[in-house]
């Protein structure tokens, strides 16, 4: 038994489940709460998971309910996670690789030079001074305008700087401020350092480390030679990543240009950075700059699309990721021009991992179609704000239309159980079909059957 719990999908969603448990006894402490009450367990436990799966959906107000004590958990949670995810994603995916074949191993490594054989010693290295660095520089900036800016007194700007920097950079949604950050609704020196955060935070650790690796290379002595050209990992993360950014914030510059509740009061310059920092939050960061319980129903189902797929593997986004949302458009496309292969930039996409991709995508879509049909049973709640909750908890967003407080506690649970699945099922789950794969030695008699 204990060897079977050291597989790889197995072990990570223990260790998980582990770190949430302490957070739920922590946060259940009467000193974690302004009042000096213990929390009721299920708030507890549902804040926890809201921390360690990085999502940020809450279902009491963080900066009046939970007191020092229990802000400085949740923000030691939603690092614990999300610096938990990357190293479990980044290690698994090299674990992969290693248990395929040496020819395959070599096609796999010369493919993705962010994941090299040797490497996972320093993969924990790595991995914490991206995480530190990114978090101290957005952490400086905040606390900087924070402090000079809107008068808060020192102690309390950094503690806002660095609480808001964590969330960020983890795509955690978490913030002190009752109104997420819709006061900031005009300021670029607040906005923009937190999208970026939440950019670099969810692109994945791997295209990361090969942009660094790159770059120091184009830097040193052998810059006047010829580069190796980019992955195709990385390639399919950064043009998809983009294309996402640029169709969120033309959704929501066009759909809410003139809504009176959203972007209809502010100026042409307000509008456009308004627009833009709402269309990066689906990448599934969680924090709201409007309104989201007045946005369009239009917006809404655009901004479903959006969490639903997330952002790069191997970081601290959630959703089913755009390589496989990526991965299944280029199948869709290669059968629709008949195309004998599916390939991308030139390279072929091996069946398994089509296979793979159309696997968490299906498991994911009926997650979230158990879950919304659920909770809209126990709470008796709209379909349009019931999907958007659902999905919001899948992908680890943390956006809501404000239904989340209102919960039924078996709606509660089902949400619980949403940010667990896709925060570590996912993982988990693509793992699980990666190292399982195995050859077989024959194959069965070939029939097709009608599909129109």
């Amino acid at each position: 038994m204990i060897r079977a719990l050291q597989h790889p999908a197995r072990l990570v969603p223990l260790a998980f489940l582990a770190v949430i448990v302490v957070g739920t006894v922590l946060l259940m402490l009467p000193v974690s709460t302004e009042t000096g009450t213990a929390a009721p367990a299920l708030t507890a436990l549902f804040t926890s998971m809201s921390a360690v799966c990085v999502t940020g959906l809450v279902v009491v107000d963080t900066a009046t309910y939970w007191s020092g004590f229990g802000e400085v958990v949740i923000v030691a949670l939603i690092q614990v996670g999300g610096f938990g995810i990357i190293m479990a994603s980044t290690l698994l995916g090299i674990m992969v690789i290693g248990r395929v074949r040496l020819r395959g191993r070599l096609l796999a490594l010369s493919e993705n030079s962010a994941l090299q054989l040797g490497d996972v010693g320093k993969v924990v290295r790595w991995v914490a001074l991206t995480t530190l660095g990114v978090e101290s520089v957005v952490a400086l900036i905040l606390v900087l305008r924070f402090y000079h800016h809107y008068g808060y007194s020192g102690g309390e700007a950094v503690w806002h700087g660095v609480f808001h920097a964590v969330s960020a950079f983890n795509n955690a949604g978490f913030g002190l401020e009752a109104d997420s950050l819709m006061q900031f609704v005009a300021d670029p020196l607040i906005l923009l350092p937190i999208c970026a955060a939440v950019v670099i935070g969810g692109i994945g650790f791997p295209v990361l480390v090969e942009v660094l690796r790159k770059a120091r290379t184009s830097l040193g002595r052998y810059r006047a030679q010829a580069q190796p050209g980019w992955s195709l990992h990385t390639r399919i993360t950064v043009i998809t990543t983009g294309i996402l950014l640029v169709v969120g914030f033309a959704a929501y510059a066009v759909l809410e240009w003139s809504n009176p509740a959203t972007l209809g009061p502010l100026g042409t310059a307000d509008k456009l950075l308004a627009a833009f920092v709402a269309g990066v939050q689906p990448r599934t960061s969680g924090f709201n700059n409007l309104s989201v319980g007045d946005l369009r129903p239009e917006t809404w189902l655009v901004t479903d699309a959006l969490m639903f797929i997330g952002g790069g593997p191997a970081g601290t986004a959630g959703g089913i990721k755009v390589t496989t949302f990526t991965l299944l458009a280029v199948v869709i496309w290669s059968e629709i021009r008949g195309e004998p292969d599916v390939a991308a930039f030139g390279r072929k996409i091996p069946s398994a991992t089509q296979r793979q991709a159309l696997t968490v995508a299906l498991l994911g879509v009926a997650a979230v179609a158990v879950g919304t049909a659920i909770v809209m049973i126990d709470s008796a709640l709209s379909l349009d704000r019931v999907l958007f909750e659902t999905i919001s908890a899948f992908g680890t967003v943390g956006l809501s239309t404000g239904i989340t407080p209102q919960l039924p506690p078996v709606s509660q649970v089902v949400v619980i159980v949403l940010m667990f699945v896709g925060r570590v099922g996912t993982v988990a789950v693509a793992a699980a079909l990666a190292l399982r794969a195995r050859q077989r030695r024959y194959s069965f008699p070939e029939e097709r059957p009608l599909v129109s």
